[in-house]
Formats: C-alpha cells, structure tokens, sequence
C-alpha cells in the first residue's frame, strides 16, 4: 500500500468535501502540519469543522483558514494569541465550542480507540457541563464526553519511515498522537523518512497502522514569543 505521496496537495487528493470535520495536530504553533494547511488554503474547501488546540496565530497555521472564512466551527482549548479568532467568535461568525486542555486531547484518544464517551470530573459545576450528561460514581459527579471522530486528521512529526511509523520531537508530541489517531484518514508530514525497519520500535510514539498518507517538505517553525535574554553591558 503506498503512504508516501510527492506534495500535499496530492496527499489531500479525493478526501476533501465542503462541511468536513478535521482534527489538526501541534500545540500553539510547535508541530503544526504546515504544508497540509496551505494546501487546504488553496482548495478552498469551506464551512470546516475543525478540533485543535488552538488556532495557530494572525496569518499563519490554521490562522491562514480563519482569513479565508474557510472554517465555520472550532474545537479548541486556546483562544491564543489570535486576534482574528476572537473578532470573528465575538462577532458570531465562528462557531467554538471551548474544551478542557487534557479533556480535548483525551476525546481525540478516546475516538482513535473507537471509545464513544468517557466521564470526566473536569469542568463539573461550570459552563462546560451545561447540556451534558452527569453522573455520580462513589460519590463524585462525572460529566460524560465524546470521543472525536474526525473525516481527516493533519498532523506533523519529525522522523516516519516509509510506513508511517513515526517520532515526535519534544513538545510536538502533545497533541499530534491523538489527533492522528482519531481521523478517518490521517495525513502526516514529515522532516524526514527513512526506510522501513531503521527506527528502533522502542523510539516509536505513533504506530503507521495509524498513518494513511505521509508527506516530506520543508516547514518554518515559527515561533510564537521570542523571548531572549537581554544582551548584558
């Protein structure tokens, strides 16, 4: 079965369609998939559901989507350091519906291991419970939440091998293991791919049973707050 295709946009080839839900890897703009996002950019694909942790930021990431009004609805935790996410919220034209940090993370895992729901006691008593199942167990109330189930997921490692199989760096890791795992169809890009076999099994994070379509390009990892120490006299 072949996984590895020559460019985004041919990796999205047959997947897209107006209304679609995608999980996105990366956590503020480390280990975001780039190049796939350009790539849905330029389909212009619309009215997007899409569960990441936050939006990347003015004009870069999935910030790209939200200036193009490409995306109708986000699944998030983070608002971030992006002022056109909070206009358009504010202003009613994107839909959010805010998650846990961890509770978001845990629905993507829960959906790529074909769990439907789970309880949590996070966010009882607040305006995340409201419309939700509760429920008691030894004395303590739950409220239930969904797994993801998502018709893509775009995600970003370092290192795959020709399969798929696959190795985060650092705090890229965070969200790119459960959003991968929950898509439909999971889409990865990569700085590297090596041959099958020259990965040790015990460095893997995410297994290629998980990875359908795997791409290799040049990304430009920008950071979100530079700050540095300042120069001394």
């Amino acid at each position: 079965m072949k996984k590895v295709y020559g460019s985004a946009k041919e990796a999205l080839d047959g997947l897209l369609f107006d209304g679609m839900f995608i999980a996105a890897g990366g956590f503020g703009l480390c280990g975001i998939p780039e190049l796939l996002i350009d790539a849905l950019v330029e389909s212009g694909v619309k009215d997007l559901t899409i569960a990441s942790n936050n939006c990347g930021v003015d004009g870069f990431g999935l910030g790209k989507l939200l200036d193009t009004k490409q995306i109708k609805k986000m699944m998030s935790s983070y608002v971030g350091e992006n002022a056109e996410f909070m206009r358009q919220y504010l202003s009613g034209e994107l839909e959010l519906e805010f998650n846990p940090q961890g509770t978001l993370a845990e629905r993507m895992r829960a959906g790529g291991h074909g769990i439907p729901g789970f309880y949590t006691k996070t966010g009882v008593g607040t305006v995340i419970a409201e419309g939700k199942e509760h429920k008691d167990f030894n004395g303590e109330t739950y409220i239930l939440e969904r797994g993801i189930f998502a018709d893509v997921s775009i995600v970003k490692a370092w290192k795959a091998d020709e399969s798929g199989n696959a190795i985060f760096r650092k705090t890229a890791r965070n969200f790119n293991p459960p959003a991968a795992m929950c898509g439909k169809v999971c889409l990865m890009e990569v700085e590297e791919i090596v041959p099958v076999g020259s990965l040790d099994p015990d460095q893997i994070h995410l297994p290629g049973i998980y990875v359908h379509r795997l791409i290799k390009g040049e990304h430009e990892k920008r950071i979100e707050q530079r700050t540095v120490r300042k120069r001394e006299a």
